[in-house]
């Protein structure tokens, strides 16, 4: 009688041995280089959306002509003006938002559940959005004034020579808290783009993992959806947080908006509701590929040295 085949024993699971210091730190460090790169990538394409929120009425908001206003009374090179704050503000608020989301994600996680329900995922994302934001809201500041400066009349411009100049002059000139202004609208608008971005994000590759895995596919599909609903939810309040934070006080030393509500209702008032949708072209092809970029990068980075660890 034939010996029963050997049975093959199966492969050993691989187990993670990342160290605790990197475990924790690994959601703040990768968001912070993901953020950064992206912005490397979108950055003339947000100094036009800048350019087109800050149009007055009657003026030309069509992208492309903008672009080639700038580079034509500006230089190409004022498409990249802001990028230094643009990477100190991913370092500061993208490092925080992705962290902060990835850290209350775990702790809203029961224990043996593999994943969280959409509406704990949306907790994770306004909390993320909200205390980055407020963490980042000074770099988020001399960001917009050095992209919004030229816009200026000649004798009005605050001429900032780069971040650091326009952080020192702010709390010079308007005292520490300075660099908080606009922070209620800054704080509200990454609450909705991250509860759009973050929370659709991980529920779109839990969906798509089904089909296709966890590789680029799943990866891609599940940021470009990710794109749409934080561009969608987040733009009115990108455009309140945008016209708080460029505008000056007038000869009498009054601020034309007086904060979040009354500059929604103003800019309604005067030219609509769907005043607060404009550029929206503009801002989708900036904030989606920023978001697939960022969250693409993420994915990379942690499988990347999440793998240099399983042993």
């Amino acid at each position: 009688m034939a010996a029963a085949p050997a049975k093959t024993a199966a492969p050993a699971k691989k187990k993670d041995t990342r160290p605790g210091w990197l475990k924790a730190t690994q959601p703040f460090a990768v968001g912070g280089i993901a953020g950064s790169f992206a912005t490397c990538c979108i950055q003339p394409i947000d100094m036009v959306k800048v350019r087109i929120q800050l149009a007055q009425k009657g003026a030309t908001k069509n992208p492309v002509a903008i672009c080639k206003e700038i580079i034509k009374n500006e230089g190409f090179s004022s498409l990249y003006k802001g990028l230094d704050a643009g990477i100190i503000r991913q370092l500061t608020y993208t490092t925080a938002r992705m962290g902060i989301f990835r850290w209350t994600s775990d702790a809203l996680k029961k224990e043996g559940e593999k994943s969280i329900p959409l509406w704990k995922k949306a907790v994770a994302g306004l909390t993320a959005g909200g205390l980055g934001a407020a963490f980042g809201n000074p770099a988020d500041l001399a960001l917009i004034r050095l992209q919004a400066d030229a816009t200026l009349p000649a004798d009005q411009r605050r001429n900032y020579t780069g971040v650091f100049n326009a952080l020192t002059r702010i709390v010079k000139e308007e005292g520490v808290l300075g660099l908080w202004k606009g922070a209620g609208p800054t704080v509200v608008r990454a609450m909705a783009l991250n509860l759009g971005m973050l929370a659709s994000f991980d529920q779109s590759k839990e969906y798509f993992a089904k089909s296709f895995g966890n590789g680029w596919t799943t990866s891609f599909l599940a940021s470009g959806i990710s794109g749409f609903f934080a561009v969608t939810m987040s733009l009115p309040f990108d455009f309140v947080k945008t016209r708080i934070q460029k505008q000056k006080p007038d000869a009498q030393g009054k601020l034309q908006y007086s904060g979040t509500l009354d500059c929604f209702k103003k800019v309604i008032a005067a030219d609509g509701p769907m005043a607060l949708y404009s550029g929206y072209p503009t801002y989708y092809a900036r904030i989606a590929p920023h978001a697939m970029i960022t969250l693409m990068a993420v994915d990379v980075l942690n499988n990347t040295i999440t793998g240099a660890y399983m042993k």
